[in-house]
């Protein structure tokens, strides 16, 4: 019998228990000894009843990853479970932590399932780009209903003891020690005389299947716009209704192999081990002790300083946030109320759950009562000179070992650590908008910063439920400064030529949610003139410049905010019309150029856009902003909104071919100027056969 699993023996019960570290992954190791644990009890007529446990941090974390697009290896995790549901002994899975993926899908197999308080369950393949494929699709269904199973499976969340118990998932939730706990289960399942139990044999309840399945495709078609496993998950399920169980079980592998094969998935992949690599940053070991962060403090309680501070409460932490003044004070308070409130009548946050997170968070108008926070996050206006004032006080009124972080999205950080007598213990922390709903947390090293600070608020982005990166200090860091070079190549399009709704098209149709234009409309125009007021000090005389969306705003044309930018918005809609007055100020600024406008394929738009931002990327590298490539495709896919399935910009470049993308920028900067060179980096890749991938390390 394998080591990873132990077999014990407990008057007429037998005790199954993984125990592979860190989270009983369901490696061919593990999938052997559990067969032959299986046998073995099978086969003592001493067994009345199995209780498969997990030992550890949790019972079982699901199918080792390493493995997916290898050639499968017996014993097969379906034919594990099969044997699990056809045993005549009762079979009772002990849960505690996460029973999530394979590890779920071996739950499923068991007759019944107890859990203590910390039990969950999941399937989160769908995040991964797959579907669960050893039963999941066919016997949750069967077990908690269509709905609430349709609901597991395409959100990929977790599923907790309580409504676990309450969804049928749990048979009990057990007090106290999970194993004793769960072997007095089975002894009393036997007394009461009562057998087996399988899964696979309950009859779906198919009221309203036709409804539910039709409402899923119109959910996933909105938000999981373009991606196949989806679509796969509510097949395959809809399979459940029609079909035998092994029908059932042959569509989902059917639909597994297709799917582990696919791009679509290996670029999820990509970004599930990017974001584990996230966190070895350089120059930060594994000595290197995190500071414990016990309580928040947030400056401002403008729009990102309430998605800042909701952000810490929704991840359990205390916050206060500082304004100016109690009337600015209480209006921040009230809209964060409001927010959470709408939360609750939408019905993605419960009413006791809201309660909790609101009484985490206090506001003063004082500084003085920041001075025990461990970390404070400034998030007032781009402004330099404000930001230096507001450090220049933190560091006279906090703790000496306090974290001071700004969620600048552009500024020098090095200029702003000056401001104090602690530079190594000042960070960026650049949330996107809204904080609190957003994924990405761009972490921003200054020269100084410490690794230990460096660390914390690496824990910090896990704690609050961010995807953290961590880049280096310079005008726009990772993010920005590639938005900046794709933004611009897009303005120079609309001077060539194109207008604002084809070039949106084109990257919606590429994936992204929407275009540049009309996300400009709903962020704002005048933030970003502001901002590039601030950038004009700085930007060299000679280089070519788009003055139309400058234009805009000095028309008094704002976005979405006061109906007009670079489209028109009907009153109280938010879809953007083509407006002939944006079309006639841009052909002007043509004319007025000296630009012969010309007719601009779809090709041209997407190839100029994204191999510009893929360009601007390996510079990056080349520069050591940023680390590595993957950290690039976290920021992009979880800031920016590029398309999960494509993996990011840098995994995407490495798919179309780092000579082809070499071989436009050449063609690009010879017709364009040296704004369109290719990086040294793109260069050195193209030359030497390698791609992005090989400089994961």
């Amino acid at each position: 019998m394998s080591n990873l699993v132990a077999y014990e023996v407990h008057g007429a019960i037998a005790l199954i228990a993984l125990d592979s570290p860190p989270v009983n992954a369901m490696s061919v190791e593990v999938r052997q000894g559990i067969v032959d644990a299986l046998a073995q009890a099978q086969n003592d007529d001493s067994i009345s009843a199995i209780v498969l446990v997990g030992r550890g941090r949790c019972f079982c974390g699901g199918a080792d990853i390493r493995e997916f697009g290898k050639p499968r290896l017996k014993p097969y995790l379906r034919n594990i479970i099969d044997q699990l549901e056809a045993s005549k002994k009762p079979v009772i899975a002990a849960i505690h932590k996460t029973a999530i993926g394979g590890g779920c899908e071996l739950a499923l197999g068991c007759h019944y399932r107890v859990g203590d308080k910390t039990a969950s369950f999941g399937l989160p393949e769908i995040k991964l780009g797959l579907l669960p494929g050893a039963g999941g699709t066919q016997r949750l269904p069967r077990l908690i209903g269509i709905e609430a199973a349709l609901d597991a499976i395409l959100s990929g969340d977790y599923v907790g003891a309580e409504k676990a118990k309450e969804l049928g998932f749990l048979d009990d939730i057990i007090p106290g020690d999970l194993e004793s706990g769960a072997i007095d289960f089975a002894r009393k399942l036997l007394a009461a005389g009562k057998g087996v139990r399988p899964v696979g044999r309950i009859k779906i309840d198919a009221r309203g299947a036709t409804e539910i399945f039709a409402s899923a495709r119109k959910k996933t078609a909105r938000r999981a716009r373009g991606l196949i496993a989806p679509e796969r998950c509510i097949a395959a399920m809809e399979s459940a209704l029609t079909g035998t169980l092994e029908e059932g079980l042959d569509l989902e592998r059917k639909y597994f192999d297709e799917l582990v094969q696919s791009d679509q998935s290996k670029a999820q992949r990509h970004l599930f081990f990017a974001q584990r690599q996230a966190h070895k940053v350089p120059g930060v070991t594994a000595d290197t002790q995190a500071r414990e962060i016990k309580s928040v403090a947030v400056v401002g309680c403008g729009t990102m300083g309430r998605g800042i501070t909701m952000a810490v409460a929704n991840g359990g932490l205390p916050v206060i946030v500082l304004e100016a003044d109690n009337d600015a004070l209480d209006k921040g308070m009230k809209l964060v109320s409001d927010t959470y409130a709408g939360s609750v009548k939408r019905g993605s946050l419960s009413a006791p759950d809201m309660e909790a997170r609101l009484s985490l968070i206090s506001g003063t108008t004082q500084y003085a009562d920041l001075a025990e926070a461990d970390i404070v996050i400034e998030a007032v206006f781009e402004d330099m000179d404000l930001k230096k004032q507001i450090f220049e006080r933190l560091d006279q009124v906090c703790k000496p070992d306090a974290i001071l972080a700004t969620n600048t999205s552009s500024l020098d950080i090095n200029e702003i650590a000056a401001a104090t007598r602690r530079p190594e213990n000042v960070i960026g922390t650049h949330f996107f908008s809204p904080a609190n709903i957003m994924k990405l947390m761009e972490n921003v090293r200054g020269d100084k910063t410490s690794p230990e600070v460096i660390a914390t608020v690496m824990k910090l982005s896990k704690t609050i439920n961010k995807v953290g990166t961590m880049v280096g200090v310079c005008d726009g860091f990772v993010g920005n400064r590639m938005l900046y070079a794709y933004r611009t190549q897009a303005e120079f399009l609309l001077e060539e030529g194109a207008l604002p709704h084809q070039i949106d098209k084109v990257i919606y149709d590429f994936g992204f949610p929407m275009g540049p234009f009309a996300m400009g409309d709903l962020a704002g125009l005048d933030v970003g003139y502001q901002v590039r007021q601030h950038r004009r000090k700085t930007r060299p005389s000679n280089d070519r410049y788009s003055f139309i969306a400058d234009r805009i705003v000095e028309m008094g044309r704002f976005g979405q905010k006061n109906n007009k930018g670079w489209y028109h918005y009907e009153k109280g809609s938010r879809t953007p019309q083509p407006d002939p007055e944006i079309e006639t100020l841009i052909k002007g600024i043509s004319a007025e150029l000296g630009i012969t406008r010309r007719q601009i394929s779809d090709a041209e738009i997407l190839e100029r856009c994204m191999y510009t931002l893929i360009n601007e990327g390996a510079k990056l590298l080349g520069e050591k902003i940023a680390s590595r490539p993957s950290d690039i495709d976290l920021i992009w896919v979880y800031g920016y909104g590029f398309p999960i399935g494509k993996g990011g910009p840098m995994f995407y470049a490495d798919h179309i071919g780092i000579e082809t993308i070499y071989s436009a920028m050449k063609i690009l900067h010879d017709k364009h100027g040296d704004m369109l060179a290719p990086a040294p980096l793109l260069e050195e890749l193209a030359r030497s056969g390698k791609t992005f991938a090989d400089l994961q390390g």
